[in-house]
């Protein structure tokens, strides 16, 4: 009487010692080999898959590795970049500051930056006017949105070379988590895939949350 695959793998599963009881089976029966044409014993296959498994375990504890040294990077990077706000004592500290870790730490090559808590002659161009809707859009943001441009009237911060930029991440600045926002921050870049949509943004929430609270110590 045939028997189905699957009662096989059942009785197998259900009687462990099978093996134990008979062990010359092992050594007798002869499956075909995974990465070929030819036939290997039962206990070479277990030999192969264990070698996979093991491949495929050292494939992912590098990945996980590199991953670390990336957020590594990341964070010392962001560090600097706190120290820098934190020795800032004008907007005009504040702006330096972030070009230059943005650019310099990050690579990222452009962005753009208004805020809405400082006297609208404060520094030209960081406390131009943005209008009630742009307010009312990054406060609804519960977290950076990376992709396309997710508000609108941002793209005239950028002056000539907003044609050719092709990602961003709108950052709303926050000084605290459940803080409304006192600006935002828009990173750019030429490169459709630099921002993307399913992108982690940890970080960028954190950066969002020092340049506001940076920006929050110069208001009045």
């Amino acid at each position: 009487m045939d028997m189905q695959p699957e009662h096989i793998a059942e009785f197998l599963t259900r009687h462990p010692n099978f093996f134990n009881d008979f062990p010359t089976l092992l050594a007798e029966l002869h499956i075909p080999h995974p990465h070929g044409t030819h036939a290997v014993s039962m206990s070479e296959r277990q030999l192969i898959a264990m070698r996979d498994k093991v491949r495929m375990l050292e494939n992912k504890l590098a990945e996980l590795i590199q991953f670390g040294e990336e957020n590594d990077g990341i964070s010392e990077k962001l560090h600097a970049l706190t120290l820098a706000l934190l020795a800032a004592r004008t907007p005009l500290d504040i702006i330096a500051a972030l070009a230059l870790h943005l650019r310099e730490g990050f690579a990222v090559p452009h962005h753009a930056l208004r805020v809405w808590n400082l006297p609208a002659d404060t520094t030209p161009g960081l406390t131009d006017p943005v209008s009630p809707a742009v307010r009312d859009s990054v406060a609804a943001m519960a977290q950076p949105v990376c992709g396309a441009l997710a508000v609108n009237d941002a793209d005239d911060w950028f002056g000539e070379v907003s044609p050719h930029l092709r990602a961003f991440a709108c950052i709303p600045l926050r000084p605290t988590p459940a803080a409304p926002p006192v600006g935002l921050l828009v990173l750019a870049s030429e490169e459709a895939k630099r921002f993307y949509p399913s992108m982690g943004t940890l970080y960028l929430e954190r950066l969002g949350q020092l340049v506001g609270a940076a920006l929050a110590r110069m208001q009045g």
